[in-house]
């Protein structure tokens, strides 16, 4: 069980018995003056002030009135109580505890503040102590129900599940049909994985009070979770039959129709929602995702216009409408929503570099070109932006450009792994071989485990048939990163193939070729280790597999003659 998912039962429960009478200044004070306890003229006026601030909110005032109501009246238990109450609930915890914690050694049998000091230090996750304080609730008053539940929570939430179904089994001894006990005994046993337990808790709960929609919710997501999607839905329809107002449900349950590819089914709950509550933002969202994700693109675009009129200032909206267009094929139109996208959506730099797609696409290469050029203008803080640009000059075979490009970035962002990758293999494609290597390495000491850069240093090595121990050892700790990147395997078995190592690069570059089956140069590595080891017939037949992938390749239509000459001699 996660310590995020018990707190949150923790916190429920809070939340639960805040509202149902838990022991407050706020709430019961007068139902704790004991009868007999008599107070000074200048106690109860005092008190009566702090009882009438508290009302008003004002709980600084309130606390300072029941200070001096306390100074005309210091053996008050009562006003002490109070005051720790007060404390509490202001959030004052260095002033309440100590007064709780003094006030307890001398009266040990004051329950309401054993109580109140138990949900103290619950609050400051001190468990030890709020199950002891809880504890010391239950022995002076056996039938204090909302002690067992905070107890049984906190067991749970320290996985001290035996203590925590013992105190629940005591609470529902006490009371059978406690409808809370019944239901944080079910949500800590779904916690636990006892499905078929925490189900028929969560039955008896809606049994004993049909109308609590919680304990719906926590049905429905047991269910789901159990991958028992129709039985969800029911949860849902059954409080719906009792609770038709609660139109929302069919949204949830629209949701669970779309997880069962139950597309058709889900478009009417959704439908069936804004028949009623056509102005539900959520759902009309929800209905045009729905219709993207079965390519029913118009109908997308026009819930998601819909959406978007209402608030026009909504980019994630005008992003996915974007998307729409562009699925569909509305160019210009998708074109022109990108580009209304304003520099501080998170999403810009995708969604301009979307547009410029489509303009290269259509082979207008300059003005993607230009699309990304002005966006760099405006948000000059995205590598993304930098690496497209450089990518696009690439394609149009203005390396300079590119270069250029990436330097520019580096200058705003020097510590960009990207970045300096990407002008380090522009280095390489343009034969700058230490300047290529001196970017990788810019890259290692920006981030030491970066298996790409790892990787392109020691093939580089391997490729020129030097540093070979270098190579190995940068290339094997690449693979510890990721050991299935068949890129990485490829480079270890061309290593040891420069080693003379041909078993084991054997073994690496067969193992690069399953992962990689449509990659010559690895297919064209494997040729060369069967050529090395004297197996002409393997090495040829990998030589011509690649050239099928690379019919271009002049390097293999030679290897291919020359094991063929080897093999006639």
């Amino acid at each position: 069980m996660t310590r995020k998912k018990i707190y949150f039962i923790i916190t429920s429960l809070v939340f639960f018995t805040s509202i149902s009478g838990c022991v407050s200044f706020s709430s019961v004070s007068q139902s704790r003056v004991p009868s007999a306890e008599k107070y000074s003229a200048d106690a109860a006026y005092h008190y009566s002030l702090a009882v009438l601030l508290h009302q008003e909110g004002n709980l600084e005032d309130a606390a300072i009135e029941l200070e001096q109501a306390i100074t005309a009246d210091p053996d008050s238990i009562f006003l002490i109580t109070e005051l720790v109450s007060l404390y509490s609930e202001k959030g004052d915890f260095k002033k309440a505890i100590p007064l709780g914690e003094d006030t307890l050694a001398k009266n040990e049998n004051n329950n309401d503040l054993h109580m109140i000091m138990g949900g103290i230090y619950l609050h400051l996750r001190e468990y030890k102590k709020s199950i002891k304080e809880y504890n010391k609730v239950i022995e002076l008053n056996p039938n204090k129900l909302i002690a067992y539940l905070y107890l049984a929570t906190i067991y749970a939430e320290e996985k001290n599940y035996s203590k925590a179904e013992e105190t629940f089994k005591k609470m529902l001894q006490i009371s059978p049909d406690n409808i809370m006990g019944i239901y944080y005994y079910g949500k800590v046993l779904a916690e636990m994985n006892r499905f078929e337990d925490a189900e028929k808790m969560y039955k008896e709960t809606i049994s004993l009070r049909p109308d609590f929609e919680s304990v719906v919710y926590d049905l429905a997501a047991l269910y789901e979770k159990q991958k028992k999607i129709d039985q969800a839905i029911k949860v849902y329809n059954d409080y719906l039959k009792i609770n038709p107002a609660r139109i929302n449900l069919k949204a949830k349950i629209a949701e669970l129709l779309i997880k069962d590819k139950k597309f058709e089914q889900a478009q009417r709950e959704y439908q069936d929602v804004l028949k009623s509550d056509p102005d539900n933002r959520e759902v009309r969202i929800a209905l045009g995702l729905l219709y993207y994700e079965i390519r029913r693109f118009d109908l997308a675009i026009s819930e998601l216009s819909a959406v978007l009129i209402k608030d026009e200032t909504d980019s994630r909206i005008r992003y996915l409408l974007a998307n729409a267009y562009e699925e569909k094929g509305d160019k210009k139109l998708a074109i022109a929503e990108y580009q209304r996208m304003p520099a501080s959506f998170e999403l810009y730099a995708n969604a301009q570099i979307h547009a410029a797609m489509i303009f290269k696409k259509d082979g207008k290469i300059s003005e993607a070109i230009e699309v990304i050029k002005e966006s760099v203008k405006k948000k000059g803080d995205q590598p993304l932006l930098y690496l497209y640009l450089s990518s696009l000059y690439e394609e149009n075979k203005e390396m300079d450009l590119a270069e250029n490009v990436l330097r520019e970035g580096i200058k705003v962002l020097p510590k960009s792994v990207d970045l300096h990758y990407a002008i380090g293999v522009i280095f390489e494609k343009t034969n700058r071989f230490e300047e290529s290597l001196t970017e990788m390495q810019a890259v290692l000491n920006i981030d030491p485990d970066n298996a790409e850069a790892l990787n392109f240093i020691g093939y580089s090595y391997a490729d020129r048939g030097i540093n070979l121990d270098e190579a190995e050892k940068m290339i094997v700790k690449a693979l510890k990163i990721k050991p299935d990147n068949g890129y990485m395997i490829d480079s270890l078995g061309w290593v040891y193939f420069r080693q003379n190592k041909l078993d084991s690069a054997l073994t690496n570059l067969k193992k690069a070729m399953q992962l990689l089956p449509d990659d010559a140069n690895v297919i064209e590595h494997l040729g060369d280790v069967y050529s090395k080891m004297g197996k002409t017939k393997e090495a040829q037949e990998m030589y011509k597999r690649a050239l099928k992938i690379d019919p271009k390749s002049s390097s293999l239509q030679k290897k291919i003659e020359n094991v063929i000459k080897k093999k006639n001699k």
